[in-house]
């Protein structure tokens, strides 16, 4: 009865996220931020997490005040977008998704951990952003291609993390805005068999999530 049990639940849990998500997907960004506290709930427990997408739609409220921070995260990522055209700005739940690649001009050589100079102009640019929108969260995410050592990818992919991270503190980001974490080559977002894709894998990624201060706004705001 117990195995019926769970997994009675677990098709009303992929049936409700399902209807969930493709709700929200029809709406407009700040219609997410006000949506997604639905089907946050229904992915409590660990169901969705360890990478950003799933802390950012962990980390949403819902609601009235999620609206609030919604509206707050499209103007960052219009401005995301707008300083650094290369990269990937993805709004997800009532937060941001950034990922530099190659194409972001934010990117690192084989076996590096090194910032180029062009890698340190737009991250220029984005501190700027992060600086005018103190009230958030930083999640850094490193990651490598599959070349080479496993421990040693993981290593590398802290250090590709910190690096960028460190630089941000550089230029005037909170150090206490920042958690930093490596995958090493856990987590390829392209294909590892082509040059290609082996460039786009070594890549940072950072998640952007309301602080508690935002929240607290949003909430005295939606009251």
């Amino acid at each position: 009865m117990k195995i019926i049990a769970n997994k009675i639940l677990t098709v009303f849990l992929v049936l409700s996220l399902t209807v969930g998500c493709q709700a929200i997907k029809n709406s407009n960004n700040t219609q997410k931020g006000a949506g997604i506290g639905v089907a946050a709930g229904a992915l409590a427990g660990g169901l969705i997490g360890g990478n950003i997408k799933g802390a950012l739609i962990g980390a949403a409220i819902g609601g009235v005040a999620g609206g609030v921070i919604g509206h707050v995260m499209d103007k960052q990522a219009d401005k995301i977008e707008q300083a650094v055209p290369g990269a990937e700005v993805t709004r997800v739940g009532e937060g941001i998704q950034v990922v530099f690649d190659d194409k972001s001009g934010v990117n690192f050589a084989f076996d590096s951990a090194n910032l180029t100079d062009t890698s340190k102009k737009n991250l220029d640019a984005i501190a700027e952003v992060f600086n005018e929108f103190p009230d958030t969260n930083l999640m850094v995410e490193g990651h490598t291609d599959d070349v080479g050592n496993e421990d040693y990818n993981m290593r590398l992919s802290k250090r590709r993390a910190q690096a960028v991270a460190s630089y941000l503190e550089n230029k005037g980001v909170a150090k206490n805005r920042f958690s930093i974490t490596g995958f090493g080559e856990a987590r390829p977002r392209f294909d590892n068999a082509t040059k290609d894709g082996r460039a786009k894998n070594r890549r940072v990624e950072i998640g952007v999530s309301a602080n508690k201060e935002m929240i607290d706004d949003a909430r005295a705001q939606a009251n």
